[in-house]
Order: C-alpha cells, then structure tokens, then sequence
C-alpha cells in the first residue's frame, strides 16, 4: 500500500502552486490533465518505500503552460489555470480534504490581496524552474546564498585599519583582553 506525502498548495487567480515534499524521491512520475486529474508516485527513503497521490482539482487546467521541477528535497508544480479565477478549495469533491494536503502559507495570498503582491514579491510570470534553488540540482548555485552576516577575521581587520586610519578607535570583534 503506498502511502502519502504531504502536499502543499496555494494559488492566485491564473496559477495553482503544488509542491510535494518528499525528500530524495525515486522514480517520479507525474500526470496531469486538462480536466484536473493530478496524480503522483514516487519511491522514498532507505527501504524505498512507495508514495502516491491522485486526485481530482477543482477545476480544468492548462496542461501545456504547466512546468515541475524535480529537486532533492522536494517537487514543485506551477499549475496554469485553463480560466483565470479563484477555486474555493483545491479539490473537486466536497467535504473535508485529506490529511495530507496543507495549505502553502509561503505562497499563499489572498484574493483581494492579489493586485497588491502581484509586483512586490511573487512574480511567476518567467519562473526558470533549473534556478529555484531546492537544493541538489545541477543547476543550483549555492554561492550567492550566504546569509551569514558575521563578520570574518578579514573584515575585522579591514575595519580596524579604516578606523584607525580616520582616527577612530578600533573596532572590537568582542574578545577584549581584560586587565
């Protein structure tokens, strides 16, 4: 029997976010189709178990203009939406909705919030799926995501000799000898 991954979505009035967390997944296959029929499988951990989800979307889709993205850590699915308008709830059936399906609060915005964060922060338009960073892709570069902002020997040395230069005082990487 497989079992069920969680799954994460949010949307906006033309897209639908999924992403499916599932580090190091095996064996992925993906199938979606127009009328909202989204299915999943893959394998998983060290006895490989298997991992499946199949269900019904809301509403129709786009399947040509819809792109994945297969990383290590997880899989995301930029949805296009076949109408450009806001589903009530993710799935087509009513009643309560399983388990496994979460709401994605990184992604999510409200419908009458739309206009506003449609420039600021979640511009999809060009989404290049090779540079979403989810760790372990070939085309992940991790170098421009230092976000270390401790000061390293060099830059204490740089600023003490600024500072000295302009007749202030030295500046203390705080490991001052008492005497």
């Amino acid at each position: 029997m497989s079992r069920h991954p969680t799954l994460k979505w949010a949307q906006r009035s033309d897209v639908l976010f999924i992403t499916i967390d599932l580090p190091d997944a095996k064996d992925v296959k993906l199938k979606l189709e127009p009328e909202g029929k989204f299915y999943f499988s893959a394998t998983a951990g060290a006895e490989n178990l298997p991992y499946e989800i199949d269900i019904n979307l809301h509403d129709k889709l786009n399947v040509d203009e819809s792109k994945a993205r297969v990383g290590s850590r997880s899989i995301v699915y930029l949805i296009k939406k076949e109408e450009s308008k806001w589903w009530n709830r993710l799935l087509k059936q009513e009643g309560k909705t399983p388990a496994f399906v979460k709401v994605d609060w990184d992604k999510w915005v409200d419908e009458d919030e739309e206009e506003e964060k449609a420039g600021a922060d979640m511009d999809f338009g060009d989404l290049d799926f090779s540079k979403l960073g989810m760790g372990g892709g070939e085309n992940f570069d991790a170098g421009g995501l230092d976000n270390d902002d401790s000061n390293t020997e060099e830059d204490i040395k740089e600023e003490e000799a600024i500072g000295n230069k302009e007749g202030a005082p030295p500046v203390s990487n705080g490991a001052e000898a008492k005497a």
